[in-house]
């Protein structure tokens, strides 16, 4: 023992002794810059007290926020290949991918679901920008397909929520071939006859943008998420010319008629509900 343990006084030796404080305790605001205890961040759907701006969640936390007591079902999907091009730029694809999954305990960028929402059963699709940006490659091809097929078998409607950057590059032309496969599971739901509903989360882009994410039957967004193709600065470049400073946010979207809806993460689970009883 140091002499500090003998000597010092147990209150005296608490004033100098090092406390350990967790890296999550305070999350600062992306938006205002405020500060907001981790606690009362969670209790407040990672929706911020000052400004109001809707943070980024993982997939759990949505699916928790959306269902009932915050109970559901994960449904399973086929396994793909883990790297099928054996790609490597600064890092090997399979590390990039053992990595996000211990950072996010997910197996990849989506996780599938069925519960009830306001005690209406439905199937969600629920993808995680935490996983490699919510890139979607032949895994979340297969979880969106998946969850078309349950929501078919079961007869419910089927709500995906969207939060991705693309196409993922590592899966070269494979990871394009999931936008048609995306486009073939709006379309079983359109046969079917069975609500589809995308629910826009921050950011939705590229691939996503292009494929599944803008065939539903309504489209809803969250408040100021970004939404469109490429990015603002190609778009300005290769337009020649500046663009409204709301351009891609779900506010300007609604404005131009290609979203339906901008809800308060809040009011979602209501929404959603509504929507579907009528739809139903």
């Amino acid at each position: 023992m140091s002499w500090l343990t003998n000597l010092v006084p147990p209150k005296l030796r608490s004033l100098v002794t090092k406390v350990d404080v967790p890296d999550n305790l305070w999350h600062r605001c992306t938006d205002c810059g405020q500060m907001i205890f981790h606690r009362e961040l969670v209790e407040n759907q990672y929706v911020c007290h000052h400004c109001s701006h809707h943070m980024r969640m993982s997939a759990q936390e949505r699916l928790r926020l959306i269902f009932d007591e915050g109970k559901y079902t994960l449904i399973p999907f086929p396994k793909v290949a883990a790297d099928p091009l054996k790609f490597k730029d600064s890092k090997k694809y399979v590390d990039r991918l053992k990595d996000a999954r211990a950072k996010t305990h997910n197996e990849d960028a989506i996780l599938v679901a069925t519960g009830t929402v306001k005690g209406v059963p439905l199937v969600a699709g629920v993808f995680n920008f935490e996983f490699m940006g919510g890139s979607m490659g032949m895994a979340v091809g297969e979880g969106i397909l998946k969850a078309a097929q349950t929501a078919l078998e079961k007869k419910y409607p089927l709500v995906l929520f969207p939060s991705s950057g693309g196409a993922r590059m590592q899966e070269g032309i494979l990871s394009l071939m999931q936008l048609p496969r995306s486009v073939v599971a709006t379309t079983m739901m359109k046969e079917a006859r069975l609500p589809l509903i995308n629910v826009l989360c921050d950011p939705t882009t590229g691939g996503v943008s292009a494929s599944f994410a803008m065939l539903g039957d309504l489209t809803i967004s969250e408040p100021a998420a970004v939404i469109g193709f490429a990015g603002r600065r190609v778009v300005e470049e290769t337009m020649k010319q500046k663009l409204p400073d709301d351009f891609q946010t779900a506010e300007y979207l609604l404005e131009h008629g290609m979203v339906d809806i901008v809800c308060h993460r809040h009011q979602l689970p209501e929404t959603l509900a509504r929507i579907l009883k009528l739809l139903s």
